[in-house]
């Protein structure tokens, strides 16, 4: 008889993660344009100062860890999840460029903490019989989020003004904060023996191999996401550049229902080396839509939206293998750590893929930012093959 997976508590802090990632991807596409219409940012700056937010994620996250290990999961995550609301109404109400620099440092940290301690919760919360399963569910929030946002933020800039747009956001995120009050947190075990301060506290030094493959696949990703709709304007794609993100999160979502459950049947490795060999040939695709358009609008722009499938698929296989191979190595009061480790690893990827993406898009073209980004997924692959399969096989705790 398999563990019950959809408790309350389950289902409560997945719509709290779909909330909150709403309100981020509400933002994401029209972002940029914010930048460029209110403060007249070159494509360099605005990959500039999205990078800002990396920054402090990176400083904070390895503290969040250790926070959530040492202290209950459930207090940090609500007190993080609240200041995210006003971080949105700081953009609303910034006047300058440097000010949404300052905004944009704050909600790193911020949201650095809230990630860790909803996802280390979620952990907690499901049985680890289920686990890869769990957490491709609860990623999967983030593909409907991913689904919906985007869409509706594009057709709010189309015919509203900016403080509407954040309003949602923040809106958003209150409708989250209710349903993050309503999860019913485990109690942690107590460990009597006293905590030894040391640099795995911090950072799982067994993940970093496998941070270091995972940091080579979210480069590209965050020149997709920041750029992919600047990118589909001027290639003038058929049905309009929201749809990118809509048929993503369909190949994401596709990709949860069995993702998850081919993890908990022990093939973990395979669907990370898999979905890393999609990516690279997602990017290739992307990087072509160019030249395919001419050939003709609809070739195009069919290209540039398979891409955004099979960037789905991809992607969808690999994040609840990722993260489940981190959890994997580390102890039970490390979960914390592994889970800050794991997005670090990610983060640190993302951020060099906006600062790269900036500067490339802008003086070398779309087409080359994703030729990179192939590149990228590349390496990424022969890292994961020949440095962390098997150190993973050998050191993997549950």
């Amino acid at each position: 008889m398999k563990d019950k997976l959809f408790t309350r508590s389950f289902i409560y802090v997945c719509i709290a993660n779909f909330m909150l990632f709403f309100s981020f991807y509400l933002l994401m596409p029209i972002f940029p344009f914010y930048l460029v219409e209110n403060f007249g940012t070159t494509n360099s700056q605005i990959g500039a100062v999205l990078a800002c937010v990396i920054v402090t994620v990176l400083l904070v996250r390895p503290f969040s860890g250790y926070l959530v290990d040492v202290t209950s999961r459930k207090p940090l995550y609500l007190l993080a999840y609240f200041c995210i609301i006003w971080v949105y109404l700081g953009y609303a109400l910034a006047t300058a460029l440097s000010l949404v620099v300052i905004i944009r440092l704050i909600n790193g940290m911020i949201f650095g903490t809230v990630s860790i301690a909803g996802n280390t919760l979620l952990i907690d919360i499901i049985p680890s019989s289920r686990r890869g399963e769990g957490i491709g569910y609860y990623g999967m929030m983030n593909n409907l989020s991913m689904t919906f946002g985007p869409m509706v933020g594009v057709f709010l800039h189309d015919y509203y003004s900016y403080n509407v747009i954040f309003a949602c956001a923040i809106i958003s995120c209150a409708v989250g904060l209710l349903f993050a009050l309503l999860v019913k947190a485990p109690a942690k075990p107590r460990v009597l023996e006293k905590t030894v301060i040391s640099l795995d506290r911090f950072i799982l030094l067994k993940g970093l191999r496998a941070g270091a493959a995972l940091m080579f696949l979210s480069l590209p990703y965050a020149i997709t996401t920041t750029f992919v709709a600047m990118y589909g304007k001027e290639l003038n794609v058929l049905g309009g550049v929201a749809w990118f993100f809509t048929v993503f999160a369909v190949g994401l979502i596709c990709a949860r229902f069995f993702s998850g459950r081919a993890v908990d049947r022990g093939q973990l490795t395979q669907m990370i080396t898999v979905g890393t060999a999609g990516t690279i040939g997602a990017f290739l695709l992307l990087a072509s839509a160019q030249f395919f358009m001419g050939y003709g609008a609809i070739i195009g722009s069919a290209v540039y939206f398979a891409s955004a499938l099979l960037l789905g698929l991809s992607y969808g296989s690999i994040f609840p293998a990722y993260n489940t191979l981190f959890v994997s190595l580390a102890h039970h009061n490390q979960r914390g750590t592994a889970n800050a480790t794991y997005l670090n690893s990610w983060d640190l990827g993302v951020g060099f893929g906006l600062l790269l993406g900036g500067y490339i898009t802008q003086h070398s073209g779309y087409p080359v930012a994703y030729g990179l980004g192939a590149a990228c997924s590349a390496v990424s692959l022969v890292v994961f093959t020949t440095a962390v399969v098997a150190h993973f096989r050998k050191n993997r705790i549950e």
